[in-house]
Protein backbone atom coordinates (compact mmCIF):
# COMPACT_ATOMS: atom_id res chain seq x y z
CA UNK A 1 0.00 0.00 0.00
CA UNK A 2 0.95 2.95 -1.10
CA UNK A 3 0.08 7.22 0.25
CA UNK A 4 -0.53 9.88 -2.03
CA UNK A 5 3.12 10.55 -2.51
CA UNK A 6 4.19 7.09 -3.41
CA UNK A 7 5.89 5.84 0.02
CA UNK A 8 5.17 2.56 0.64
CA UNK A 9 3.21 2.35 4.35
CA UNK A 10 1.57 -1.12 4.52
CA UNK A 11 3.30 -4.68 2.68
CA UNK A 12 0.91 -7.68 3.56
CA UNK A 13 0.27 -11.23 1.81
CA UNK A 14 -3.04 -13.56 1.52
CA UNK A 15 -3.77 -16.34 -0.43
CA UNK A 16 -6.83 -14.28 -1.36
CA UNK A 17 -5.78 -10.56 -2.26
CA UNK A 18 -9.50 -9.42 -2.47
CA UNK A 19 -11.02 -11.04 0.66
CA UNK A 20 -7.99 -9.50 2.45
CA UNK A 21 -8.21 -6.24 1.28
CA UNK A 22 -11.96 -5.75 1.43
CA UNK A 23 -10.77 -6.17 5.49
CA UNK A 24 -9.77 -3.27 5.38
CA UNK A 25 -12.10 -1.24 3.17
CA UNK A 26 -15.55 -2.73 3.41
CA UNK A 27 -17.91 0.11 4.20
CA UNK A 28 -19.55 -1.86 6.93
CA UNK A 29 -16.80 -1.62 9.08
CA UNK A 30 -15.36 1.60 8.73
CA UNK A 31 -16.62 3.03 12.28
CA UNK A 32 -15.45 -0.65 13.80
CA UNK A 33 -11.74 -0.11 12.61
CA UNK A 34 -11.82 3.14 14.02
CA UNK A 35 -12.99 2.22 17.35
CA UNK A 36 -11.39 -1.25 17.86
CA UNK A 37 -7.77 -0.49 15.73
CA UNK A 38 -7.51 3.42 15.08
CA UNK A 39 -4.07 2.32 13.97
CA UNK A 40 -5.27 1.04 11.01
CA UNK A 41 -7.85 3.40 10.45
CA UNK A 42 -5.02 6.18 10.37
CA UNK A 43 -3.35 3.50 7.86
CA UNK A 44 -6.39 3.17 5.60
CA UNK A 45 -6.98 7.16 5.27
CA UNK A 46 -3.59 7.20 3.60
CA UNK A 47 -3.57 4.43 1.11
CA UNK A 48 -3.74 5.95 -1.91
CA UNK A 49 -2.18 3.19 -4.56
CA UNK A 50 -1.35 -0.27 -4.44
CA UNK A 51 1.15 -2.63 -5.78
CA UNK A 52 0.32 -6.39 -6.50
CA UNK A 53 3.05 -9.36 -6.81
CA UNK A 54 1.76 -12.80 -7.65
CA UNK A 55 4.26 -15.82 -6.61
CA UNK A 56 3.96 -19.27 -6.47
CA UNK A 57 3.56 -20.70 -3.01
CA UNK A 58 2.97 -19.48 0.68
CA UNK A 59 6.85 -20.17 1.48
CA UNK A 60 7.58 -17.84 -1.58
CA UNK A 61 5.11 -14.87 -0.06
CA UNK A 62 6.69 -15.30 3.38
CA UNK A 63 10.11 -14.70 2.08
CA UNK A 64 9.17 -11.76 -0.26
CA UNK A 65 7.03 -10.04 2.41
CA UNK A 66 10.08 -9.69 4.99
CA UNK A 67 12.79 -9.23 1.89
CA UNK A 68 10.01 -5.92 0.93
CA UNK A 69 9.75 -4.71 4.62
CA UNK A 70 13.12 -5.10 5.44
CA UNK A 71 13.67 -2.67 2.23
CA UNK A 72 10.98 0.02 2.63
CA UNK A 73 10.23 -0.10 6.60
CA UNK A 74 6.72 0.92 6.14
CA UNK A 75 5.44 2.68 8.68
CA UNK A 76 2.25 0.46 9.52
CA UNK A 77 3.91 -2.74 9.74
CA UNK A 78 4.71 -3.53 13.11
CA UNK A 79 6.48 -7.40 13.03
CA UNK A 80 9.45 -8.52 10.54
CA UNK A 81 11.59 -5.04 10.69
CA UNK A 82 13.98 -6.90 12.50
CA UNK A 83 17.04 -7.25 10.14
CA UNK A 84 18.25 -10.44 11.59
CA UNK A 85 15.05 -12.69 10.64
CA UNK A 86 17.04 -13.92 7.65
CA UNK A 87 21.20 -13.89 6.65
CA UNK A 88 22.95 -15.88 4.08
CA UNK A 89 26.34 -16.71 3.33
CA UNK A 90 27.93 -15.40 0.04
CA UNK A 91 30.72 -16.51 -1.74
CA UNK A 92 31.89 -14.83 -4.96
CA UNK A 93 33.12 -17.95 -6.49
CA UNK A 94 33.45 -16.39 -9.50
CA UNK A 95 36.16 -14.56 -8.36
CA UNK A 96 40.03 -15.91 -8.53
CA UNK A 97 40.29 -15.59 -4.27
CA UNK A 98 36.68 -16.07 -3.43
CA UNK A 99 35.76 -14.37 0.12
CA UNK A 100 33.20 -15.62 2.59
CA UNK A 101 30.31 -12.75 3.75
CA UNK A 102 27.05 -12.53 5.36
CA UNK A 103 24.14 -10.86 2.84
CA UNK A 104 20.07 -10.62 2.76
CA UNK A 105 19.67 -11.17 -0.60
CA UNK A 106 21.23 -13.21 -3.48
CA UNK A 107 21.92 -10.50 -5.51
CA UNK A 108 23.76 -12.66 -8.71
CA UNK A 109 23.41 -16.12 -10.12
CA UNK A 110 27.63 -15.99 -10.52
CA UNK A 111 28.16 -16.51 -6.36
CA UNK A 112 27.40 -19.32 -4.26
CA UNK A 113 24.67 -18.96 -1.47
CA UNK A 114 24.18 -20.66 2.08
CA UNK A 115 21.40 -20.44 3.73
CA UNK A 116 19.00 -18.54 4.80
CA UNK A 117 20.20 -19.00 8.47
CA UNK A 118 18.40 -17.74 11.83
CA UNK A 119 20.45 -16.07 14.23
CA UNK A 120 22.99 -13.90 13.05
CA UNK A 121 25.49 -14.23 16.41
CA UNK A 122 25.65 -17.46 15.95
CA UNK A 123 26.01 -17.62 12.24
CA UNK A 124 29.00 -14.77 12.56
CA UNK A 125 30.48 -16.92 14.87
CA UNK A 126 30.72 -20.19 12.66
CA UNK A 127 32.03 -17.56 9.73
CA UNK A 128 35.18 -16.77 12.36
CA UNK A 129 35.75 -20.17 13.14
CA UNK A 130 35.54 -21.35 9.75
CA UNK A 131 38.40 -18.80 9.03
CA UNK A 132 40.49 -20.05 11.92
CA UNK A 133 39.61 -23.87 10.67
CA UNK A 134 40.37 -23.98 6.77
CA UNK A 135 42.14 -20.62 6.23
CA UNK A 136 39.71 -18.92 4.13
CA UNK A 137 39.43 -15.00 3.63
CA UNK A 138 36.10 -12.94 4.61
CA UNK A 139 34.86 -9.93 3.57
CA UNK A 140 37.14 -7.15 5.08
CA UNK A 141 40.18 -8.98 3.73
CA UNK A 142 42.00 -7.60 0.70
CA UNK A 143 44.27 -10.68 -0.69
CA UNK A 144 47.50 -9.33 -2.41
CA UNK A 145 49.05 -10.95 -5.70
CA UNK A 146 52.64 -12.08 -5.56
CA UNK A 147 53.53 -13.37 -8.90
CA UNK A 148 51.42 -15.30 -12.21
CA UNK A 149 50.89 -17.77 -9.21
CA UNK A 150 50.84 -17.50 -5.90
CA UNK A 151 48.94 -14.69 -3.92
CA UNK A 152 49.24 -13.69 0.08
CA UNK A 153 45.70 -13.54 2.07
CA UNK A 154 46.43 -11.30 5.21
CA UNK A 155 49.00 -8.85 6.68
CA UNK A 156 52.23 -10.53 8.47
CA UNK A 157 50.59 -10.12 11.77
CA UNK A 158 47.18 -11.40 11.16
CA UNK A 159 48.74 -14.46 9.14
CA UNK A 160 50.65 -15.38 12.46
CA UNK A 161 47.23 -14.88 14.31
CA UNK A 162 45.20 -17.71 12.10
CA UNK A 163 47.74 -20.18 11.50
CA UNK A 164 47.15 -21.28 7.64
CA UNK A 165 49.52 -20.74 4.99
CA UNK A 166 49.80 -17.11 4.26
CA UNK A 167 51.00 -17.59 0.52
CA UNK A 168 48.98 -19.69 -1.66
CA UNK A 169 48.26 -20.74 -4.93
CA UNK A 170 44.72 -20.51 -7.09
CA UNK A 171 44.10 -24.40 -6.39
CA UNK A 172 45.38 -24.80 -2.78
CA UNK A 173 43.26 -21.82 -1.50
CA UNK A 174 40.32 -23.07 -3.50
CA UNK A 175 40.32 -26.37 -1.68
CA UNK A 176 39.87 -24.40 1.57
CA UNK A 177 37.14 -23.21 -0.09
CA UNK A 178 35.53 -26.38 -0.83
CA UNK A 179 35.94 -27.59 2.51
CA UNK A 180 34.59 -24.86 4.00
CA UNK A 181 31.36 -24.72 1.31
CA UNK A 182 31.02 -28.01 2.02
CA UNK A 183 30.49 -27.46 6.23
CA UNK A 184 28.11 -24.78 5.35
CA UNK A 185 26.14 -27.18 3.48
CA UNK A 186 25.92 -29.01 6.48
CA UNK A 187 25.06 -26.67 8.95
CA UNK A 188 22.28 -25.12 7.20
CA UNK A 189 20.51 -28.74 7.58
CA UNK A 190 21.14 -28.45 11.18
CA UNK A 191 19.42 -25.82 11.17
CA UNK A 192 16.26 -27.04 9.90
CA UNK A 193 16.23 -29.92 12.50
CA UNK A 194 16.73 -27.59 15.16
CA UNK A 195 13.65 -25.79 14.05
CA UNK A 196 11.85 -28.90 13.41
CA UNK A 197 12.40 -29.71 17.17
CA UNK A 198 11.56 -25.92 18.56
CA UNK A 199 8.56 -26.97 16.36
CA UNK A 200 7.73 -30.14 17.48
CA UNK A 201 7.72 -29.05 21.17
CA UNK A 202 5.48 -25.84 20.99
CA UNK A 203 2.97 -28.06 19.79
CA UNK A 204 3.17 -30.54 21.93
CA UNK A 205 3.00 -27.67 25.06
CA UNK A 206 -0.27 -26.50 23.00
CA UNK A 207 1.63 -23.26 21.64
CA UNK A 208 0.11 -23.38 18.83
CA UNK A 209 1.06 -19.63 17.05
CA UNK A 210 4.41 -20.28 18.16
CA UNK A 211 4.52 -23.68 16.35
CA UNK A 212 2.67 -22.05 13.07
CA UNK A 213 5.27 -19.41 13.10
CA UNK A 214 8.26 -22.11 12.71
CA UNK A 215 6.00 -24.01 10.67
CA UNK A 216 6.06 -20.85 8.24
CA UNK A 217 10.12 -20.06 9.23
CA UNK A 218 10.55 -23.76 8.42
CA UNK A 219 8.94 -23.33 4.84
CA UNK A 220 10.37 -20.63 4.16
CA UNK A 221 13.79 -21.91 4.90
CA UNK A 222 13.37 -24.96 3.17
CA UNK A 223 11.99 -23.39 -0.16
CA UNK A 224 15.17 -21.02 -0.27
CA UNK A 225 17.38 -24.34 0.24
CA UNK A 226 15.89 -25.54 -3.19
CA UNK A 227 17.73 -22.94 -4.98
CA UNK A 228 21.02 -22.96 -2.69
CA UNK A 229 22.11 -26.35 -3.83
CA UNK A 230 21.86 -25.17 -7.29
CA UNK A 231 24.71 -22.51 -6.49
CA UNK A 232 26.50 -24.71 -5.27
CA UNK A 233 29.31 -25.11 -7.90
CA UNK A 234 32.89 -24.71 -6.72
CA UNK A 235 34.95 -23.50 -9.98
CA UNK A 236 35.82 -26.15 -12.30
CA UNK A 237 39.44 -26.84 -13.19
CA UNK A 238 38.33 -25.49 -17.11
CA UNK A 239 37.26 -22.17 -15.21
CA UNK A 240 40.66 -22.27 -12.91
CA UNK A 241 42.48 -22.42 -16.16
CA UNK A 242 40.94 -20.04 -18.04
CA UNK A 243 40.71 -17.18 -14.94
CA UNK A 244 44.68 -18.04 -14.69
CA UNK A 245 45.02 -17.01 -18.45
CA UNK A 246 43.06 -14.16 -18.23
CA UNK A 247 45.55 -12.42 -15.21
CA UNK A 248 48.35 -13.60 -17.47
CA UNK A 249 46.96 -11.40 -20.27
CA UNK A 250 46.65 -8.64 -18.28
CA UNK A 251 49.84 -8.58 -16.54
CA UNK A 252 51.48 -9.33 -20.58
CA UNK A 253 49.15 -6.45 -22.08
CA UNK A 254 49.92 -3.63 -18.88
CA UNK A 255 46.05 -3.61 -18.45
CA UNK A 256 45.30 -1.75 -14.93
CA UNK A 257 42.13 -3.79 -14.33
CA UNK A 258 41.58 -7.80 -15.01
CA UNK A 259 40.20 -8.26 -19.12
CA UNK A 260 37.29 -10.08 -17.62
CA UNK A 261 35.09 -8.89 -20.28
CA UNK A 262 36.77 -9.33 -23.69
CA UNK A 263 35.06 -9.00 -27.10
CA UNK A 264 36.76 -9.94 -30.61
CA UNK A 265 35.97 -8.81 -34.61
CA UNK A 266 35.92 -10.44 -37.52
CA UNK A 267 35.57 -9.79 -40.99
CA UNK A 268 34.68 -12.69 -43.49
CA UNK A 269 34.06 -12.85 -46.95
CA UNK A 270 34.70 -15.60 -50.13
CA UNK A 271 36.18 -13.55 -53.06
CA UNK A 272 34.85 -10.00 -52.14
CA UNK A 273 31.04 -11.25 -52.18
CA UNK A 274 29.25 -11.97 -49.09
CA UNK A 275 30.88 -9.28 -46.79
CA UNK A 276 30.07 -10.22 -42.98
CA UNK A 277 31.28 -9.62 -39.89
CA UNK A 278 31.32 -11.35 -36.42
CA UNK A 279 31.93 -10.48 -32.89
CA UNK A 280 32.42 -12.87 -30.00
CA UNK A 281 32.22 -12.32 -26.18
CA UNK A 282 34.39 -14.06 -23.72
CA UNK A 283 33.76 -13.24 -19.91
CA UNK A 284 36.32 -14.61 -17.70
CA UNK A 285 37.95 -16.27 -20.53
CA UNK A 286 35.01 -18.60 -21.15
CA UNK A 287 32.74 -17.74 -24.28
CA UNK A 288 29.48 -15.84 -23.26
CA UNK A 289 27.61 -17.12 -26.31
CA UNK A 290 24.79 -14.66 -25.48
CA UNK A 291 26.54 -11.77 -26.53
CA UNK A 292 27.74 -13.06 -29.66
CA UNK A 293 26.73 -10.78 -32.36
CA UNK A 294 26.92 -10.86 -36.17
CA UNK A 295 26.74 -7.98 -38.87
CA UNK A 296 25.56 -7.64 -42.75
CA UNK A 297 27.67 -4.93 -43.48
CA UNK A 298 25.25 -2.15 -44.56
CA UNK A 299 27.29 1.19 -45.10
CA UNK A 300 28.80 0.03 -48.97
CA UNK A 301 28.80 -2.86 -51.76
CA UNK A 302 32.19 -4.57 -52.28
CA UNK A 303 35.25 -5.67 -50.84
CA UNK A 304 37.03 -3.48 -48.26
CA UNK A 305 37.89 -4.98 -44.90
CA UNK A 306 38.44 -1.50 -43.12
CA UNK A 307 35.87 0.30 -44.00
CA UNK A 308 33.39 -3.01 -42.87
CA UNK A 309 35.30 -3.17 -39.41
CA UNK A 310 35.01 0.57 -38.67
CA UNK A 311 30.86 -0.26 -39.56
CA UNK A 312 30.83 -3.00 -37.18
CA UNK A 313 32.40 -1.63 -34.30
CA UNK A 314 30.86 1.74 -34.69
CA UNK A 315 27.14 -0.16 -34.63
CA UNK A 316 28.97 -2.21 -31.94
CA UNK A 317 29.89 0.66 -29.40
CA UNK A 318 27.40 3.38 -30.55
CA UNK A 319 24.64 1.05 -29.54
CA UNK A 320 26.26 0.02 -26.29
CA UNK A 321 26.46 3.46 -25.31
CA UNK A 322 22.60 4.43 -26.09
CA UNK A 323 21.80 1.06 -23.93
CA UNK A 324 23.79 2.47 -21.00
CA UNK A 325 25.66 -0.57 -21.06
CA UNK A 326 29.85 -0.78 -20.41
CA UNK A 327 32.28 -0.93 -23.03
CA UNK A 328 34.40 -4.56 -22.58
CA UNK A 329 37.98 -4.31 -20.68
CA UNK A 330 39.73 -5.26 -23.71
CA UNK A 331 39.18 -5.72 -27.51
CA UNK A 332 40.52 -7.83 -29.79
CA UNK A 333 40.87 -7.33 -33.77
CA UNK A 334 41.54 -10.03 -36.11
CA UNK A 335 44.14 -8.40 -38.34
CA UNK A 336 46.84 -5.87 -37.93
CA UNK A 337 47.53 -2.21 -37.75
CA UNK A 338 45.40 -1.58 -40.66
CA UNK A 339 42.10 -3.32 -39.68
CA UNK A 340 43.21 -1.75 -35.76
CA UNK A 341 43.46 1.50 -37.10
CA UNK A 342 39.58 1.23 -38.23
CA UNK A 343 38.37 0.03 -35.32
CA UNK A 344 40.04 2.93 -33.69
CA UNK A 345 38.63 5.60 -36.05
CA UNK A 346 35.34 4.29 -35.50
CA UNK A 347 35.79 4.99 -31.78
CA UNK A 348 37.31 9.15 -32.84
CA UNK A 349 34.93 9.46 -35.18
CA UNK A 350 31.71 9.42 -32.83
CA UNK A 351 33.65 10.79 -29.89
CA UNK A 352 34.22 7.48 -27.95
CA UNK A 353 36.68 6.54 -25.51
CA UNK A 354 38.08 3.63 -26.32
CA UNK A 355 39.21 0.42 -23.96
CA UNK A 356 42.64 -1.05 -24.42
CA UNK A 357 42.56 -2.16 -28.37
CA UNK A 358 45.01 -4.91 -29.90
CA UNK A 359 45.46 -6.25 -33.04
CA UNK A 360 46.12 -10.04 -33.60
CA UNK A 361 47.87 -10.35 -36.76
CA UNK A 362 47.83 -14.10 -37.77
CA UNK A 363 51.37 -14.96 -39.78
CA UNK A 364 53.39 -14.67 -36.13
CA UNK A 365 50.49 -14.07 -33.58
CA UNK A 366 51.91 -10.19 -33.58
CA UNK A 367 50.31 -8.37 -31.13
CA UNK A 368 49.80 -5.05 -32.27
CA UNK A 369 49.02 -2.20 -30.08
CA UNK A 370 46.08 1.03 -30.59
CA UNK A 371 48.63 3.33 -28.77
CA UNK A 372 52.20 3.99 -29.81
CA UNK A 373 53.59 0.80 -27.84
CA UNK A 374 55.60 -1.61 -29.83
CA UNK A 375 54.30 -5.00 -31.30
CA UNK A 376 54.57 -7.99 -28.77
CA UNK A 377 55.42 -11.37 -29.66
CA UNK A 378 54.32 -13.44 -26.44
CA UNK A 379 56.47 -16.90 -26.33
CA UNK A 380 54.00 -19.75 -27.84
CA UNK A 381 53.73 -21.51 -25.10
CA UNK A 382 52.40 -18.91 -23.48
CA UNK A 383 48.49 -18.98 -21.77
CA UNK A 384 48.28 -15.31 -22.59
CA UNK A 385 48.84 -16.22 -25.84
CA UNK A 386 46.47 -19.31 -26.19
CA UNK A 387 43.50 -17.58 -24.54
CA UNK A 388 43.84 -14.74 -27.65
CA UNK A 389 44.29 -17.76 -30.29
CA UNK A 390 40.94 -18.86 -28.74
CA UNK A 391 38.92 -15.90 -29.50
CA UNK A 392 40.38 -15.16 -32.31
CA UNK A 393 39.26 -18.35 -33.53
CA UNK A 394 36.29 -18.25 -32.61
CA UNK A 395 35.33 -14.92 -34.02
CA UNK A 396 36.74 -16.30 -37.02
CA UNK A 397 34.52 -19.49 -36.77
CA UNK A 398 31.49 -17.58 -36.11
CA UNK A 399 32.03 -15.39 -39.32
CA UNK A 400 32.30 -17.79 -41.53
CA UNK A 401 29.49 -19.74 -40.18
CA UNK A 402 27.67 -16.69 -40.98
CA UNK A 403 29.03 -16.18 -44.02
CA UNK A 404 28.48 -20.08 -45.50
CA UNK A 405 24.86 -19.40 -43.84
CA UNK A 406 24.27 -17.24 -46.19
CA UNK A 407 25.54 -18.50 -49.30
CA UNK A 408 23.59 -21.72 -48.40
CA UNK A 409 20.24 -19.59 -48.76
CA UNK A 410 21.35 -17.80 -51.99
CA UNK A 411 22.38 -21.47 -53.41
CA UNK A 412 18.85 -22.30 -52.44
CA UNK A 413 16.81 -18.99 -54.06
CA UNK A 414 19.42 -19.28 -57.05
CA UNK A 415 18.28 -22.64 -58.04
CA UNK A 416 14.61 -21.83 -57.32
CA UNK A 417 14.86 -18.44 -60.11
CA UNK A 418 16.45 -20.84 -62.24
CA UNK A 419 13.07 -22.99 -62.69
CA UNK A 420 10.54 -20.71 -65.08
CA UNK A 421 7.18 -20.11 -63.12
CA UNK A 422 7.71 -19.20 -59.40
CA UNK A 423 6.98 -16.10 -58.15
CA UNK A 424 9.16 -14.73 -54.68
CA UNK A 425 5.41 -15.86 -53.06
CA UNK A 426 5.42 -19.72 -53.83
CA UNK A 427 9.28 -19.49 -53.67
CA UNK A 428 9.45 -18.56 -49.99
CA UNK A 429 6.53 -20.76 -49.60
CA UNK A 430 8.34 -23.83 -50.65
CA UNK A 431 11.76 -22.70 -48.62
CA UNK A 432 9.47 -22.15 -45.28
CA UNK A 433 7.75 -25.83 -45.54
CA UNK A 434 10.69 -27.86 -47.17
CA UNK A 435 13.50 -25.82 -45.03
CA UNK A 436 16.22 -27.51 -47.49
CA UNK A 437 16.67 -27.61 -51.20
CA UNK A 438 18.16 -31.53 -49.99
CA UNK A 439 14.06 -32.06 -48.62
CA UNK A 440 12.37 -30.44 -51.56
CA UNK A 441 14.59 -32.58 -54.06
CA UNK A 442 13.30 -35.94 -52.30
CA UNK A 443 9.35 -34.27 -52.43
CA UNK A 444 6.71 -36.16 -54.99
CA UNK A 445 4.86 -34.30 -56.92
CA UNK A 446 1.91 -34.96 -54.78
CA UNK A 447 3.90 -33.65 -51.68
CA UNK A 448 4.62 -30.49 -53.68
CA UNK A 449 1.12 -29.91 -54.63
CA UNK A 450 0.72 -29.37 -50.54
CA UNK A 451 1.77 -25.87 -50.93
CA UNK A 452 -0.80 -23.10 -51.90
CA UNK A 453 -0.41 -22.22 -55.97
CA UNK A 454 1.32 -25.44 -56.85
CA UNK A 455 -0.97 -27.45 -59.26
CA UNK A 456 -0.23 -30.98 -61.01
CA UNK A 457 1.55 -29.42 -63.75
CA UNK A 458 3.70 -26.86 -61.97
CA UNK A 459 4.38 -29.57 -59.60
CA UNK A 460 5.29 -32.34 -62.48
CA UNK A 461 7.85 -29.77 -63.73
CA UNK A 462 9.28 -28.94 -60.93
CA UNK A 463 10.08 -32.65 -59.62
CA UNK A 464 11.56 -32.67 -62.73
CA UNK A 465 13.89 -29.80 -62.89
CA UNK A 466 14.91 -30.75 -59.11
CA UNK A 467 15.88 -33.94 -59.77
CA UNK A 468 18.13 -33.01 -62.83
CA UNK A 469 19.91 -30.29 -61.26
Amino acid sequence: MRDCLGRVIYVGKAKNLKKRVSTYFHPTKKFHLQEIQPKIAAMISLVADFDIIEVKSEAEALILESQLIKQWKPKYNTDAKDDKRFLLVKVDTQNPIPQFRLVRNRTDQKSTYFGPFVGSRELKKTLHDLRSKYGILLGDTHPQKINETLFKLYDDIRAEIYGHSNEVTLQQYNERVEKACMFLKGKSHEYVKELEIQMLAASTNQHYEKAAQLRDLLLAIKKTLEPSRKFISQPTEKQEIATNSVLLLTKSLGLKTPATHIECFDISHISGTFLVASMVHFTNGLPDKSQYRRYKIRGFIGNDDYRAMQEVVTRRYLHLKKEGISFPDLIIIDGGKGQLNAALTAFLAHDLTPPTMIGLAKKKETIVFSDERPNLNLPLNSPALHLLQRIRDEAHRFANAFNAELRSKKIKESLLDDFNGLGPIRKEALLKHFKTIANLKKASPQELQIIPGIGPKIAEDLHTFLKNN
